[in-house]
């Protein structure tokens, strides 16, 4: 085992530390006098030499240089070779924290963070497997990114930012973007900066790239068309739409699988919240039939606009732009007795951002009392929170599925059924 220094770590200290278990985050814990350092691009039980970034009050970070002792067995050259860790920390770019290691370690790392998060934060004892896409069975975590900013410095730079920065990092390639967009972005070396270059591949027609300088007037994002299955949506070229290519049927399937049939009353008001341009609302149609009644709520009011024509197909659906937290409190109270016991009938889907949908919003949905509410997050910690809430308020999680629907990074997707304990 590594000898402790006995000296408080400081910035720019090297030492060699013996890594633990990962973290959330894309990190990995070690330990240097008692002090918990958490430790980037590295792997579970490696003895690593790494380069101290920040020490606060209770821990400090570090980056991995080289690997003294134990290579992870799943270790390989990283996918992106400017972050590979044999070049210097500061030149790395940031975004693909996995991607030193095979994709099925990286589920499993994955799986962990969600178990541990689910049992610390939610009271939950489940071990949570995390399936890749049909697409990405066989892949090596490469080529699944739909969207991608790059950014411009003072000087005309354009790249990713390095990993826990603002400085920007010259690429050669973008290997976890679909072809179309790295294809795009090598055209693309050099720009008028500062400002970022915001890269678009939709399902249909070619990848695109809208200039926004950090000053003055950006170009006017454009309108693309996806397609989900046989459904098409519409979505502003700067709006909300699921980065992997596979990540839209994977979520509409999981969530109709998600949704019990006999607890779906098509009468109830029944809510699709954080709906975006309508996507998951699909899922009510999917299992019901088009004459489900759904609304969706949004707080954009150009992706509200687009999801009522995205949903015009289905007689069932509407769509109103509101903060979802207002929204509710609205609903809990004007809502009569009739409407109340309405509720009572209702599925409700919610998407909530990588914050969770948070105490406020969970206490209000449990006053409606549902009969089934499905949520779908992207953040492992903040759904382990809300789970924790809703448990607390008497709904408790049934199925729990996790999609590694950002290969080669450290986030994962998360989609669960809630139902009250009679």
């Amino acid at each position: 085992m590594p000898e402790s220094s006995g000296a408080r770590p400081e910035v720019g200290d090297e030492l060699e530390l013996e890594v633990g278990d990962v973290a959330h985050g894309g990190v990995f814990v070690a330990r240097a006098d008692e002090r918990v350092v958490f430790v980037s691009d590295a792997a579970p039980g490696e003895v690593v030499r790494a380069r101290i970034t920040q020490v606060k009050r209770s821990f400090a970070r570090a980056v991995a240089l080289d690997v003294v002792d134990r290579a992870h067995e799943a270790r390989r050259a990283h996918v992106w070779p400017e972050a590979d860790i044999t070049r210097d920390p500061e030149l790395r770019p940031g975004g693909a924290e996995f991607g030193h290691l095979r994709p099925d370690a990286q589920r499993e790392l994955k799986r962990r963070v969600v178990t541990d998060a689910l049992a610390r934060f939610g009271g939950v004892t489940r071990d949570v497997e995390v399936a890749s896409t049909a697409g990405d069975a066989d892949g090596d975590g490469t080529g699944w990114r739909t969207r991608v900013t790059l950014h411009v410095d003072e000087h005309g730079t354009v790249g990713p930012y390095a990993a826990r920065s603002h400085r920007v990092i010259p690429v050669e390639r973008l290997p976890l973007a679909v072809d179309a967009i790295d294809a795009l972005a090598d055209r693309h070396r050099t720009a008028r900066g500062p400002g970022r270059l915001e890269f678009t591949a939709a399902s249909e027609g070619e990848a695109l790239v809208r200039p926004v300088p950090d000053r003055g007037r950006a170009t006017r994002a454009g309108v693309v068309r996806e397609r989900v299955g046989a459904r098409e949506f519409d979505v502003d070229q700067d709006g909300f739409w699921q980065v992997h290519r596979d990540a839209a049927a994977t979520l509409v399937g999981a969530v109709g699988a998600a949704i019990d049939p006999e607890l779906l009353d098509p009468r109830a008001p029944n809510l699709d919240l954080y709906g975006g341009v309508g996507l998951l609302a699909t899922s009510f149609a999917d299992v019901g039939g088009a004459d489900v009644r759904v609304e969706t709520v949004e707080s954009a009011r150009a992706a509200t606009e687009h999801a009522r024509r995205n949903l015009a197909g289905l007689p069932g659906a509407s769509a109103v732009t509101a903060r979802v937290d207002r929204y509710l409190e609205h609903l809990g109270r004007d809502s009569g007795a009739a409407a109340r016991d309405a509720f009572g009938r209702a599925t409700i889907v919610l998407d909530p951002p990588r914050s969770g949908a948070g105490g406020a919003v969970v206490r209000s949905l449990v006053e409606l009392g549902p009969a089934q509410i499905v949520y779908v997050a992207c953040d492992p910690v903040a759904f382990a929170r809300d789970v924790g809430t809703f448990r607390e308020l008497g709904y408790e999680p049934g199925g729990i599925l996790a999609f590694d629907l950002f290969p080669s990074t450290h986030h994962v997707e998360c989609v669960a059924t809630l139902r009250p304990v009679r």
